[in-house]
C-alpha cells in the first residue's frame, strides 16, 4: 500500500491529509447521529403532552432534560418560555406567537450543531478529485518530459512511472471524495429528519397552548 502511495508523486500527500480529515469527520459525525438515533423522540413528545394536559409543565421540562437531543433542547427552551408568559397571565396568541418565535430561533441553533463540520465534507469531496486530476497532469508532464529526453532511444520505464503516478492520483482522488460525499449524503438525510421531529414536536407545543387557554 504505501508503495503504491509513493508512486502516486507529492500529490499523494495532501490527498492523504484529505482522507485522514475525512475520517475524522465521519467518525465524530457518525457517534453524534448515532447517540442521537437512540432517542425515542415520539415517546418524548407524548410525555410532554401528557404532562401538559395534566397541568405539570414543570414535568415537562424534566422530561425534556432527561431526554437530551436536539429536539428536546429546542422543546425545554420553548415550554420555559411558556411558562414565564402563563406566569404573566397572557392571552393564547401572543403565547404562541412568543413560544413558536423563540423555539424557531433555537431550532436554527440546533440544527448548526446537528450539522457541524458537514461542509468539512463537502470540501473534500470537491478538492479531493481536484488534486488528483492535478496528479494526472503533473504525471503526464512527467511521462511526455520522459520521452522527450529519451527520444529514440526508449525510457519506456520512465514513461510508465509517470503514466502510473497519473492514474494512481486520480484513483485516489475519487475514492477520497465517495468517502466523503457518501457519508455526508447519509448524514444529510438524518439532518432532515432532526428538524422534522422539531418541527412536529414544537407543532406539538403551540396547538397545546391554542386549545388549553
Amino acid at each position: 500500500m504505501l508503495e503504491q502511495i509513493l508512486k502516486g508523486g507529492m500529490m499523494m500527500w495532501p490527498l492523504m491529509a484529505l482522507s485522514f480529515v475525512a475520517l475524522a469527520v465521519v467518525y465524530e459525525r457518525w457517534m453524534a447521529f448515532r447517540a442521537n438515533r437512540k432517542i425515542d423522540t415520539p415517546a418524548m413528545r407524548a410525555k410532554i403532552i401528557a404532562c401538559l394536559r395534566a397541568g405539570d409543565p414543570d414535568g415537562a421540562i424534566a422530561v425534556c432534560a432527561a431526554t437530551g437531543g436536539p429536539v428536546a433542547s429546542v422543546l425545554l427552551v420553548g415550554l420555559r418560555s411558556y411558562i414565564q408568559l402563563r406566569d404573566k397571565k397572557e392571552n393564547a396568541e401572543t403565547m404562541r406567537m412568543v413560544v413558536g418565535q423563540v423555539m424557531e430561533d433555537y431550532s436554527a441553533q440546533a440544527m448548526g450543531i446537528v450539522n457541524k463540520r458537514l461542509d468539512v465534507l463537502t470540501t473534500v469531496g470537491t478538492a479531493a478529485p481536484l488534486f488528483g486530476m492535478t496528479g494526472t497532469v503533473t504525471g503526464m508532464i512527467a511521462s511526455f518530459a520522459s520521452m522527450a529526453e529519451a527520444g529514440s532511444s526508449g525510457g519506456g520505464g520512465a514513461v510508465a512511472a509517470g503514466i502510473a503516478e497519473a492514474l494512481i492520483t486520480t484513483a485516489a482522488g475519487l475514492l477520497i471524495a465517495l468517502m466523503a460525499v457518501i457519508p455526508q449524503s447519509v448524514f444529510n438525510r438524518w439532518s432532515d429528519e432532526i428538524e422534522l421531529q422539531i418541527e412536529e414536536g414544537s407543532a406539538d407545543v403551540l396547538e397545546f397552548i391554542l386549545t388549553h387557554h
